[in-house]
């Protein structure tokens, strides 16, 4: 017989006390430590980088569920996560077409403008970015060079540049480091570059209601967070055959990514 709760049971007229137990939660190890649940860490840097909110959206939106939390712990939680959840999606990245279109925008870091480096390929999907506080050869080359590292072992067979010196003589040097450069057709082309820049609207609308960033380490991360939703959004990502249609929500398609 239980008394208590089952936490007394009777055997032969005597009483035994029998202690209750318990299974240890499950968590992720990058969760450790932390306060809220790793839901609520995930959904508050799911939609910040996805939807058009402001962190002090999400707080407002956090206290009608009953949680509360700051702005600052949001932003926080936005520098701490993305690296790690971008590492995660990449395990499941498409690859994408050797047609490259190259071309730089413009994004404000405490009242400055800085440059950011995007490439997309001729089907629109998004290549590689790189945020610089200089328009120069060196910034060009470093494009170049991170683009190339996340394409390996394939090369690109043409990339498609602006009017822009920077970029053309970049690749003039690169061809010097590595004679591979040499097979790449380099072209000038600002029809087939309204492509990119057509793809940096959906960056620039959501940086627009940032209000720009405070430091460029806080502006790399987030737009590293950014063009991972908009990755996502574009469907580079393979989670298995039908997936997106088979998933009901994003929140479920990024639990399999996370997993």
């Amino acid at each position: 017989m239980c008394l208590g709760r089952g936490r007394f049971r009777c055997i032969k007229g005597r009483y035994r006390t029998i202690r209750a137990s318990t299974r240890p939660i499950l968590r992720d190890p990058i969760y450790r430590r932390r306060r809220f649940d790793a839901e609520i860490i995930e959904l508050c840097v799911r939609w910040y980088i996805t939807y058009r909110l402001s962190y002090r959206d999400l707080v407002a939106m956090m206290a009608e569920r009953g949680i509360l939390v700051s702005h600052t712990t949001i932003h926080r939680w936005v520098i701490r996560y993305v690296p790690e959840f971008e590492k995660r999606w990449n395990r499941f990245a498409r690859p994408v077409n050797n047609s490259w279109r190259v071309d730089e925008t413009y994004i404000k870091v405490r009242g400055k403008w800085i440059y950011l480096y995007r490439a997309v390929d001729k089907h629109g999907k998004t290549v590689d970015f790189l945020l610089r506080p200089d328009r120069g050869i060196v910034a060009a080359q470093a494009f170049f060079r991170k683009a190339l590292s996340s394409y390996l072992p394939r090369w690109p067979r043409k990339i498609t540049l602006d009017g822009l010196m920077h970029s053309h003589l970049a690749l003039r040097y690169l061809r010097r480091e590595d004679p591979k450069w040499k097979y790449v057709q380099v072209r000038c082309s600002q029809y087939l570059n309204n492509l990119i820049e057509q793809d940096h609207r959906a960056i620039k609308r959501r940086c627009a209601s940032m209000g720009g960033f405070k430091s460029f380490r806080s502006a790399a991360i987030t737009l590293a967070g950014i063009e991972l939703a908009h990755r996502i959004r574009k469907r580079q990502f393979s989670l298995g055959r039908g997936r997106y249609r088979n998933f009901g929500s994003l929140k479920q398609i990024w639990d399999r990514a996370l997993a």
